[in-house]
């Protein structure tokens, strides 16, 4: 039985979301750990390059979408692989602070291209009835990149060192990533191969469209566009913010090698959120269901804030990461619902623009991170040196 092209599609993006989320968004609480831990910097130095990362990377979203619409997703994604894994490999070279700050521009491009924008605007062309289930399952290779990439990344870290650890990590990121780029992603959409979105026979193309209706004017659009930019801006934010330093808020409470497998549970309750969300996705209000996971997150982390323990600590972080599979990945569900495939790159990377923009500055306000350590005891906070966490005591 012939396997629908836009399938193949979803599953080399599922791959790449694996790599690229394990080795960005979720990478950054290890880079934020092992970099302080080896060199004995301040976590706010730290933290402050991996701000550059997301700006750079909010920076080129609209770039990417509408490159992506005018050549196709191959070159755009291979350009990201390279960019990203040249820049994880350099990370563990760095002798200054300053040295970070071009490290995480690369890796910023090379997230910007494999993220949420790039795959969605690469898995949009090929799909309208299951437009959700398909977006839903490429971006579940995230929260694999959570489960096992983290962990990984820790171990190869812990056992070779920063500098040959993050190197071999760069090098099996270009193995597998630049192949995969150049074999699945050589078609645009279904029409370069004389097919159909869903992959329909030409007597099933009738399917229903769930693009805008016409009438709407252009100010309702812009309206819609922008009030759901809002939303997953501030949700993502937050939401960025703890994931950057979830390593380094377990790690007091648990060790680091308790926060490694809370940061993987974590993502596994992430997995579990998309498995649900990918079969009801197409079946509900998107907006609405939105709107009330990013209220569940939010009372995870007031719980969190209120009672800083272990128990707390643990069932928070799997609350929150259940929810955050589904703030990933609804924001670009949401404008390829109302607005159609048409330009889909250019629309959504004009609302991504403004959500990485304002997520960027998630991980800057580290200090919030230490507050549940602090107040566990508030006679110790944490520092890293010497390659490892260990409490120093306030004078």
């Amino acid at each position: 039985m012939k396997v629908f092209q836009g399938w193949r599609v979803v599953a080399a993006c599922f791959v790449i979301a694996a790599f690229s989320w394990g080795l960005g968004l979720f990478g950054a609480s290890v880079y934020l750990q092992a970099v302080t831990a080896a060199h004995g910097w301040a976590i706010g130095e730290v933290a402050s390059a991996i701000t550059l990362f997301f700006v750079v990377s909010a920076l080129v979203q609209r770039t990417v979408g509408r490159s992506i619409d005018r050549w196709g997703p191959r070159p755009v994604l291979t350009l990201g692989a390279m960019s990203m894994s040249l820049g994880v490999g350099l990370v563990g070279q760095v002798s200054a602070p300053w040295q970070l700050y071009p490290c995480f521009v690369l890796i910023g491009i090379g997230w910007s291209t494999m993220s949420t924008t790039g795959i969605a605007a690469t898995v949009a062309p090929w799909f309208e009835r299951h437009q959700g289930r398909s977006m839903t399952l490429a971006m579940m290779g995230a929260s694999v990149g959570a489960i096992i990439g983290v962990p990984l990344l820790l171990s190869t870290v812990g056992r070779l060192g920063l500098g040959p650890g993050l190197v071999v990590a760069g090098v099996v990121a270009a193995t597998v990533l630049l192949p995969l780029v150049g074999r699945a992603l050589r078609f645009r959409g279904p029409s370069d191969i004389g097919e159909r979105r869903d992959g329909d026979l030409p007597a099933d193309a009738g399917a229903p469209a769930t693009a805008l209706a016409p009438q709407r004017s252009a100010g309702t659009r812009r309206a819609l566009l922008w009030s759901a930019t809002a939303g997953f801006a501030l949700g993502l934010t937050v939401q960025i913010g703890f994931i950057t330093h979830h390593v380094v808020l377990a790690a007091p409470l648990l060790g680091a090698t308790g926060a490694g497998l809370l940061v993987s549970a974590t993502g596994g309750a992430a997995l579990v959120g998309r498995l649900v969300l990918a079969r009801i996705v197409d079946r509900v209000d998107v907006r609405r269901l939105a709107g009330l996971i990013m209220v569940l997150q939010t009372v995870s982390l007031l719980a969190l804030a209120a009672a800083p323990t272990v128990p707390v600590l643990v069932g928070a972080s799997l609350v929150y990461g259940y929810g955050i599979g589904h703030v990933t990945t609804l924001g670009p569900v949401v404008v390829r619902r109302e607005f159609g495939a048409a330009a889909f790159g250019a629309t959504y990377g004009s609302a991504a623009t403004v959500i990485q923009l304002t997520s960027a500055f998630g991980p800057a306000h580290w200090s919030a991170a230490e507050g549940p350590a602090r107040r566990l005891n508030p006679q110790r906070q944490t520092s890293v040196s010497g390659g490892a966490l260990r409490p120093r005591f306030m004078l």
